[in-house]
């Protein structure tokens, strides 16, 4: 079953807290809890050892945790590392800067990477949702706006190459 990312946050219901709220505690995130937690997003997940393999919004996507070391990673694989030349690893890295948020693009074993990496006990079911649709979203918007979603950091350079692009596109829509 492919899951829309939109409705990962209706259906776990990710609103905020209100101040009146008092948070409720979740207990430590287990490699169990969030294969349980995976499985409720995709029933098609798959569990081998310490991975698991689902898809989302047509996107693979690879968790790997280390409980020993408290340590899990979601990735996901956008094309091969070759040809990467010196601009577009620029783009990435401001992007890793404002616009990726908490997912980060990343270069391993020869390919170009969506990723998220976080303490496994500490993080929270929300969290984990949360980094599942940003690190698909880096993957989706490579070569775009090169987004973890709809928020921007801020203080980057990625305001500033989407307000040239405007100019430009804007510029050809004149000669029209």
């Amino acid at each position: 079953m492919r899951i829309i990312l939109s409705t990962l946050i209706l259906c776990f219901g990710l609103s905020t807290a209100t101040a009146q709220e008092a948070p409720l505690a979740e207990p430590p995130m287990t490699f169990d809890r969030l294969a349980d937690i995976v499985v409720a997003l995709d029933e098609d997940a798959q569990r081998r050892g310490n991975v698991i393999e689902l898809t989302l919004s047509d996107v693979p996507v690879m968790i790997i945790a280390d409980p020993s070391a408290d340590r899990m990673r979601a990735m996901v694989p956008i094309r091969s590392a070759e040809g990467l030349d010196a601009d577009e690893l620029m783009r990435l890295m401001q992007a890793n800067f404002d616009t990726a948020l908490d997912a980060r693009y990343a270069v391993a074993q020869g390919r170009l990477w969506g990723t998220y990496i976080h303490p496994l006990s500490p993080l929270e079911e929300a969290q984990l949702i949360s980094a599942l649709a940003q690190t698909v979203t880096v993957a989706l918007t490579y070569g775009q706006s090169y987004s973890g979603g709809a928020v921007t950091f801020g203080g980057g350079d990625s305001r500033g190459i989407y307000e040239d692009i405007l100019r430009e596109l804007l510029k050809k829509g004149e000669e029209l």
